[in-house]
């Protein structure tokens, strides 16, 4: 069950008092998500006045200068966090980044590692003040782990159960004269919160740019839409389902790190992991740990899951959350405390982290799960036959001794009375 808003701003108002004094010294390993840097829109809708790209800086979807510089200096504030961490010179054996296959998140990586990894000493090259250092990635259609974009059937069917329920149907119902308003101005079909979202994201992105918007616009942008395109985020890891199907995989690798670093088994031995992604997959993080509070991740988001040891050798996770403030917000996971044990956390997640996700998501999850049923059915209806046929030999047994009683009694009876 998802832990009630006013639960999660308690946890974040409380972390950020704990925040403020907990040493980041303690820290042996981190994992790293965040949000890529300022772009452009990724696809603008029919009747937007601003849909050629020779009106915009860069093509549409691309990182822009702002966007790179953003992740410059979040780069810059890692170094500084995590300096106790770090060498000064770059090491494949102290960091790895993995990225989605994305233009503006590959290129967000790179411009972050910029900032943590200016080159020193034997690695600075050509007088240049930027080094390349390696950043992985995998084609979106493979990738379950970070893009969550391998198809999954499992997962699109209880999407589509979420997106039918009678909930979904009410938040609709409400804003269906929103959704007529916006389609007929827009020129695109909006039937739901992700497209309200998608409406939003462009006119947001062309209120930064300083541009004019439409008048029809004014009556709805940004007051009507922003709650509605904060709520959407809910959407994608809305149960505990579709969190294992979309953001497990990654929570998953991220404890495993954690396990085999407070076990001194990372091999290499790395302190810092960190993922290139997008806002929605800050989101779905924060859904999938209970600490999702409705708004649009901004660029450079970042959550940061980092594993501690204290003075007695035990090992500790603090979640903490940089929204668009220098000092990032320590959260604390529902049924926890901030700096939670690391098997308490591991406890707690355990239900989210899919022990085979290809066999959960393939083409045969139902009779998958009708085999793991039926197994359990059968197990069932043995018991229950066993059972039952012990309960009918106890009334046998108990008749039979009370018969016995009574006719021993009453042939005792008769040959005691006096004739």
């Amino acid at each position: 069950m998802r832990p009630p808003i006013f639960f999660v701003c308690l946890s974040a108002i409380l972390g950020s008092s704990v925040g403020e004094n907990l040493d980041s010294k303690s820290v042996v390993f981190v994992n790293i998500l965040f949000r890529h840097g300022d772009r452009t829109p990724v696809d603008p809708y029919p009747n937007d006045p601003y849909n050629n790209e020779s009106l915009w800086p860069v093509p549409f979807g691309q990182l822009t200068n702002t966007g790179k510089h953003q992740q410059l200096l979040l780069g810059r504030w890692i170094r500084k966090r995590y300096s106790h961490l770090l060498s000064e010179e770059y090491s494949p054996y102290d960091v790895y980044i993995r990225s989605t296959d994305v233009d503006r998140t590959l290129m967000s990586a790179e411009a972050n590692l910029a900032g943590l990894y200016p080159p020193k000493g034997d690695q600075v090259w050509d007088n240049m003040s930027w080094m390349p250092i390696p950043v992985h990635t995998i084609p979106e259609k493979q990738d379950f782990l970070l893009a969550g974009k391998k198809y999954c059937s499992r997962y699109n069917y209880e999407l589509a159960k979420v997106l039918a329920s009678e909930e979904m149907k009410k938040i609709n119902e409400e804003n269906r004269k929103l959704y007529a308003y916006l389609t007929e101005k827009s020129g695109k079909s909006v039937a739901s919160l992700e497209e309200v979202e998608y409406i939003y994201n462009i006119l947001y992105i062309e209120s930064l740019y300083n541009k004019t918007l439409p008048e029809w616009t004014k009556s709805v942008f940004p007051d009507k839409l922003k709650p509605l395109a904060a709520e959407s985020f809910k959407t994608p890891a809305y149960n505990k389902i579709l969190q294992r199907l979309k953001s497990g995989p990654l929570l998953g690798e991220m404890i495993e790190h954690m396990v085999l670093k407070s076990k001194k088994t990372l091999s290499p031995h790395r302190k810092l992991w960190m993922y290139s992604a997008h806002d929605i997959t800050v989101a779905n993080m924060l859904m999938t740990l209970g600490l999702f509070q409705p708004h649009s991740p901004p660029y450079a988001a970042s959550v940061m899951i980092e594993l501690r040891v204290n003075s007695k050798n035990q090992y500790f996770v603090t979640v903490l959350y940089r929204n668009s403030t220098e000092d990032p917000i320590l959260m604390t996971l529902p049924g926890c405390i901030a700096e939670c044990p690391l098997s308490q956390f591991i406890r707690l997640t355990k239900d989210v982290i899919p022990t085979n996700w290809e066999k959960e998501c393939s083409a045969e999850w139902e009779k998958y799960e009708y085999s793991v049923n039926t197994t359990a059915i059968v197990a069932i209806l043995t018991s229950s036959v066993l059972m039952l046929i012990l309960l009918v030999f106890l009334i046998v047994a108990f008749v039979y001794c009370h018969y016995k009683r009574d006719h021993n009694q009453y042939y005792l009876r008769l040959t005691t009375d006096p004739i």
